[in-house]
């Protein structure tokens, strides 16, 4: 039962001196039976034994490009030779599918339906009737109002031929009014010469004012004719009017399709109660889906790449891609998210595409030269500036800005960066601007 100890305890002790008092000998036969030791053997054939083995800890940094050795200081890092390539700087951004219309109609007066309903998912024609509604005495009112019109338009040739009455007394008024001026002249001028009596005079001054008010009375009385006539006149508008409202009260009896589209909705049931006012109104929602829109928001800083009429490409999230236009874009941002919305018109005949899919959206824009870069390569400065740390003609280091052009599954292109440069990649981190960098090239992945 003490043996397993007893073994466990002389195996610990003889490690810890292995470790302790015989380490050199130890590390030595570790390196000549590793295969880093082997290889350095075999690259130095006029040495042996443990103790010609370089120690790995003291060895000198070479350039790994060159086999020089590299100065005091000098930082080895992995870089790659980046050439920018010209590349289609399309606008990405998420969406969602919009219907092109969208419709809640409703009813504007009140009674019963007395149609069947359609239900919802069936395709509608333009002016197809939707919902129809009891008329009542809506009938009886347009007869009423085309009685009154009729009774109106029956007044216009009596009051037509008064006109011409009036006028007729106008002047003969005025003939009577002329022959008593006359006379009254004359006796006035036989009166002064002694031929004619003060009576005759005052008879026929006399005679002339009663001519003067015969004359105002048919005046008078012609503008009562021509006043009866347009007071005809509005009647016959005001019966017309009243015909043409009982006339439109009847069209709104029967609610049909403002364009074609689908049934979202059924509409109402048969023998259900409608109110125009304080009630239920609602007969249907329709949607047109042909074409459909795409609506997405795009960020202040890529508005200005965007312009209408522009072709895109959008990509479901269910799988499929789709093509179409940019047919609007907003010239105001949204004051929260200060993005700028973007409308896209796309062809959907068969209707296979429906209101609420997601969508990445890229909007075709000018290309652009970008660097393929690993998204691991990207590093922060000082003033949070994102950016790449490169190697310059001096072989040192030095930290370029750029942007993000777009991400893709090889890397991300980048703007920014001479059409030529070599990229840190491995050991951007612990070096700054002027740091003497060894850098070792790997090959480009673009």
């Amino acid at each position: 039962m003490r043996l397993i100890p007893i073994l466990t305890a002389l195996i610990v002790a003889g490690v810890l001196y292995g470790m302790v008092i015989e380490r050199d000998r130890l590390m030595a036969f570790v390196r000549e039976m590793s295969p880093a030791g082997t290889m350095d053997a075999a690259a130095a054939p006029g040495t042996a034994g443990p103790d010609a083995a370089p120690d790995l800890q003291t060895a000198p940094q070479t350039d790994a490009q060159t086999g020089a050795p590299a100065g005091a200081g000098v930082v080895g890092v992995m870089a790659m030779r980046s050439t920018a390539q010209e590349v289609d700087s399309a606008v990405i951004l998420r969406g969602e599918t919009q219907p092109l219309r969208e419709v809640d109609v409703q009813a504007e007066s009140s009674g019963k339906v007395i149609s069947a309903p359609l239900r919802k998912g069936t395709f509608v024609e333009q002016d197809q009737i939707l919902c129809k509604i009891d008329p009542g005495t809506s009938l009886a009112n347009l007869a009423e109002a085309q009685g009154m019109l009729s009774e109106a338009r029956a007044r216009i040739p009596e009051t037509e031929a008064r006109v011409p009455e009036a006028e007729a007394r106008v002047e003969e008024a005025r003939a009577r009014l002329q022959e008593a001026e006359i006379n009254e002249n004359a006796a006035s001028k036989l009166s002064q010469g002694g031929f004619a009596s003060d009576t005759r005079v005052a008879g026929a001054q006399a005679a002339t004012r009663s001519a003067e008010a015969a004359v105002s009375s048919a005046e008078a009385g012609l503008k009562a004719a021509q006043s009866g006539m347009q007071g005809v006149e509005a009647a016959i508008q005001s019966a017309e009017a009243t015909v043409a409202r009982a006339r439109t009260e009847i069209d709104r009896l029967t609610i049909t399709a403002p364009f074609s589209g689908l049934l979202e909705t059924d509409t109402a049931e048969l023998g259900s109660l409608m109110q125009s006012q304080g009630g239920s109104a609602l007969c249907a929602t329709i949607l047109q889906l042909d074409p459909i829109k795409l609506v997405g928001f795009v960020p202040e800083l890529g508005v200005g790449r965007v312009e209408v009429g522009a072709p895109v490409r959008a990509r479901l999230t269910e799988g499929g891609t789709v093509e179409g236009r940019v047919t609007f874009l907003s010239r105001s941002a949204d004051p929260v998210t200060r993005t700028f919305r973007v409308e896209i018109t796309v062809p959907n005949p068969d209707l296979s595409l429906r209101a609420g899919q997601t969508a990445e959206i890229a909007i075709e824009a000018e290309g652009a030269l970008a660097h393929l870069v690993p998204q691991s390569a990207l590093t922060l400065n000082d003033a949070g500036t994102l950016g790449l740390r490169v190697v310059d003609a001096d072989d040192r280091a030095a930290f370029l800005p750029v942007e993000v052009l777009r991400d893709t599954p090889d890397g991300v292109l980048l703007t920014g960066l001479p059409d030529t440069a070599n990229i840190i990649t491995v050991g951007q981190e612990y070096v700054t601007d002027g740091v003497p960098v060894a850098p070792s090239y790997e090959d480009v992945i673009q």
